[in-house]
């Protein structure tokens, strides 16, 4: 099956305001470029270097989100050019992103990283970190606070998977409003997806099911 028909078989399934990014790191420029033809703008990479790399070398009108873990250091490298931030998972790496984003006064879009998994390995903010975050968000003058984002536990446990969802949801509802507008809630990949529309993502990440596996 191609990139073009994964593509049409997942958007026809999805609500017409659900915003999908192909998760398109490890994959070549050419199924990039597949994708693209077909319609997909928005395209999300978890390595700083790779999308970098990609940037340079494909369409100008691509929309780059960084959806992996961001190390400080890596932050002035995509600054210029990346479309969304979905994994700022503590202050410190917000106060880099500002820092950077200020030398080249460019106003960034960034979700913050809700930690809801039951695994260690995951990164993202508590409850308390959020609040603390957003009750300073003023002073972030370079930075546009869009929402949150949440990875799921790696599990075929549905009911956990649900529960972390939901509580996500409760945040986002809770917050919301504090937010810059038009606000988003980027949960669920290939997976997941189906549990995470159910309660109220806005964003789906998208990888092997478009791209099929590695």
């Amino acid at each position: 099956m191609s990139v073009a028909l994964n593509l049409s078989t997942i958007k026809n399934m999805l609500p017409e305001e659900i915003e999908l990014i192909a998760v398109s790191k490890t994959k070549p420029n050419s199924l990039i470029l597949e994708a693209y033809e077909a319609g997909q703008k928005d395209f999300g990479e978890n390595k700083v270097q790779e999308m970098a790399a990609k940037h340079d070398d494909l369409p100008k009108d691509i929309r780059w989100h960084m959806i992996g873990h961001l190390q400080r250091n890596k932050v002035k490298y995509l600054i210029h050019f990346v479309h969304l931030i979905h994994s700022v998972d503590s202050k410190r790496l917000l106060d880099e992103i500002q820092k950077q984003a200020h030398k080249i006064d460019r106003k960034v879009a960034v979700l913050l990283q809700i930690h809801i998994a039951k695994e260690d390995t995951k990164f993202g903010l508590d409850e308390q970190e959020l609040d603390a975050i957003l009750k300073e968000k003023s002073t972030y003058s370079h930075i546009s606070f869009k929402g949150l984002m949440g990875m799921a536990t790696f599990t075929t446990d549905t009911h956990q998977i649900d529960t972390e969802f939901a509580y996500l949801k409760s945040l986002y509802d809770r917050i919301q409003s504090r937010l810059d507008q038009p606000a988003h809630l980027s949960a669920g990949m290939s997976a997941d997806y189906p549990l995470a529309l159910n309660h109220g993502t806005t964003m789906i990440r998208i990888g092997s099911a478009i791209f099929g596996h590695r």
